[in-house]
């Protein structure tokens, strides 16, 4: 792997390709709008590995560069699995409107465990795919603490940093994240 290879992020959101760029200071990340891809990728995939690999393929495909994915999301035991690979569009609104039925869905549960599980895929023009999964573990709380990242991360406590993502720097967040996880073992896999 060369140190500068250059890669498109296929994602639309700016956080994760704030975190593609944060684990790998040495790649040369790009945004899929930088690469000239403005399309949506549906993901109809049943898994988040399904998921990236839609994304990322549909994005090699159309810019002729590899393109680095990820689909992630949170698993509540409570909620049997839910919101899963629908983390996103959960609540069909926005990131606070998803918090708000998770919250109002997890209102009586006595078990509150969760992970995070994230799925990367990167694909080359040449057809080689190279995917990793990472997770990581805590569990819902029952108010919003702190206000950095996004998605689930000011209800999600961490395991690992005994405090919510919402309340952890960028640091220490990919540190022990999913998607830092995932990486990190993608790194692995390429080196």
């Amino acid at each position: 792997m060369n140190v500068q290879m250059k890669v498109v992020a296929a994602t639309g959101n700016r956080h994760k390709l704030k975190e593609f760029r944060e684990i790998f200071p040495d790649w040369d990340i790009v945004s899929e709008q930088e690469a000239g891809f403005s399309g949506e990728v549906e993901e109809t995939g049943e898994s988040f590995l399904e998921n990236a690999l839609l994304k990322a393929r549909a994005v090699c495909r159309a810019t002729g560069q590899p393109a680095l994915a990820d689909d992630s999301g949170i698993v509540v035991d409570a909620l049997g699995g839910a919101p899963g690979v629908h983390s996103a569009r959960y609540s069909g609104g926005d990131d606070a409107d998803n918090r708000a039925l998770l919250l109002k869905n997890m209102q009586n549960a006595a078990n509150r465990d969760a992970h995070f599980t994230s799925a990367i895929a990167l694909v080359f023009p040449d057809g080689r795919e190279v995917t990793a999964e990472g997770n990581t573990f805590g569990t819902i709380l029952r108010e919003e603490r702190g206000s950095s990242g996004f998605g689930y991360d000011c209800l999600f406590y961490s395991s690992d940093l005994k405090k919510s993502f919402g309340e952890a720097t960028d640091e220490e967040k990919n540190a022990v994240s999913h998607r830092g996880r995932a990486l990190a073992a993608l790194r692995e896999k390429l080196s």
